[in-house]
């Protein structure tokens, strides 16, 4: 990505409720190239429909121009930052504004949940995207014309998206190579501290590495493995160990020392944890969600739902889409006798 001016103009739209960190850490390479570099190679402005103050994801307030009146400018790179219920701010004039920029030559991004928006403007069409894993099956469901994949970040002509957090950082590094060049560009990383940087095609997850190391021993990766392939369609505990390789006594002694739970009880686990991003964050019936996640019984789903995040998949639907800060209750805090009705 090559810019003919001096100065590359970034705009960075954001939604309420955005992630605040994400949203720096795309913008700090950009700083960072402008203090080695000496001279203003790059400039940003940051906006929202409303302008004024825009409540971050953490609570922190900051102050946003207001798209009106950024509407006659023609930035380089238009960033997108969303994280929660980004549908709730797909309003037409802010995806006329993005039609706009990406139909007059704009660099399109989306960092976080943003792809949702994207989408909704029409710009992922028979395209691949990237989301924050959580909302991949999310996605998935309403956007079955766009291959969505779990990539740190993808870049594909005019328009790019990326997965949020400490990737966004990796993105706008990606990014500022095609601007820079390679020379800048790594001093800019060694000045922020990025040792290896994972370029396209890295995926969110590794199967193999844990941040803090592994420590769970291979047949029990191997067996969480195997479940979460297997989320919709069960698989009984004994064909289970059968494809791990291992004994059903073996295995329960490795999850109650490695994991603290059982097997049964963490295969019913990572199936409710899908069932509560499809549940906030899609409109599937709840009946279908129970199905999708491995529960032919909605009432044992409806059940075992409550017991597990404290409220049921009705109710969750719609306090779940409110931000963690303004929520009267954590996630997976364990029920309490009385909300379990036992």
């Amino acid at each position: 990505m090559q810019n003919k001016n001096e100065t590359t103009e970034i705009l960075v739209l954001v939604t309420p409720h955005f992630n605040l960190a994400a949203t720096t850490t795309f913008l700090d390479p950009f700083r960072a190239a402008n203090y080695l570099g000496g001279k203003q190679l790059f400039q940003w402005r940051i906006a929202s429909e409303a302008g004024e103050m825009c409540r971050a994801s953490n609570g922190l307030e900051i102050a946003v121009k207001p798209l009106n009146a950024l509407r006659q400018t023609q930035p380089d790179i238009v960033v997108v930052s969303s994280s929660w219920t980004p549908e709730a701010f797909t309003s037409e004039p802010l995806l006329s504004a993005i039609r706009k920029f990406a139909r007059t030559g704009s660099y399109i991004a989306g960092i976080d949940t943003a792809a949702f928006i994207l989408a909704e403007a029409g710009l992922l069409q028979g395209r691949r995207a990237t989301v924050h894993y959580e909302h991949i099956d999310a996605f998935g469901e309403k956007y079955p014309q766009t291959e969505i994949c779990e990539d740190l970040f993808l870049h594909e002509g005019n328009l790019g998206t990326c997965c949020g957090g400490a990737a966004t950082g990796e993105f706008a590094l990606f990014l500022l190579r095609g601007i820079i060049g390679d020379a800048l560009t790594n001093d800019c990383a060694k000045y922020l501290f990025y040792r290896n940087l994972r370029g396209p095609g890295a995926h969110q997850t590794d199967d193999h590495l844990e941040p803090l190391g592994n420590t769970a021993p291979p047949k029990v990766r191997k067996a969480i493995e195997i479940m979460e392939r297997h989320l919709e369609t069960l698989i009984s505990i004994p064909e289970l160990c059968k494809l791990a390789g291992v004994s059903q006594r073996q295995l329960n002694r490795l999850f109650q020392e490695y994991v603290k739970t059982s097997p049964q009880l963490y295969y019913r686990d990572i199936r409710l944890d899908r069932s509560r991003g499809l549940v906030t964050q899609t409109e599937l019936p709840i009946s279908e969600v129970a199905l999708a996640c491995g529960f032919p019984s909605h009432v044992h789903f409806a059940r075992a739902y409550k017991r597990r995040f404290g409220l049921p998949p009705s109710r969750d639907r719609i306090e779940g889409r409110v931000p963690f800060e303004f929520r009267a209750w954590p996630m997976y805090r364990p029920a309490s006798p009385s909300q379990n009705g036992e």
